[in-house]
């Protein structure tokens, strides 16, 4: 069950919905939003990406906490900068997380 949000587990037991992993969410995100990450600047789209790799590893909780910005992987991306260069940091990342869920 680690592997899935609470949300694809529910879906499941409610709907009967496949529930997708973290990973299949990780990867769709990458696959569907590919011009939308091309579009922005590069250190913008490594940040997204390390936060996307983040999620996959260990789910929405870890975006959710201010420390996800202090990972090497994020850092080394540009973290938070990078994300202000697209705008408000909490907007950029909620928009993410939509993306990422809708994907």
């Amino acid at each position: 069950m680690d592997t899935f949000e609470v949300g694809d587990v529910l879906a499941e037991l409610g709907y009967g919905l496949n529930p997708r992993t973290r990973i299949d969410r990780a990867e769709a995100f990458a696959y569907k939003h590919t011009g939308w990450l091309g579009g922005l600047p590069a250190p913008a789209r490594a940040t997204l990406e390390a936060l996307t790799a983040q999620f996959a590893r260990s789910g929405t909780e870890s975006l959710e906490s201010l420390e996800v910005f202090h990972m090497p992987q994020v850092v080394r991306a540009g973290g938070l900068a990078a994300l202000r260069a697209l705008g408000q940091p909490a907007d950029v990342l909620s928009d993410t997380k939509a993306r990422l869920f809708a994907a």
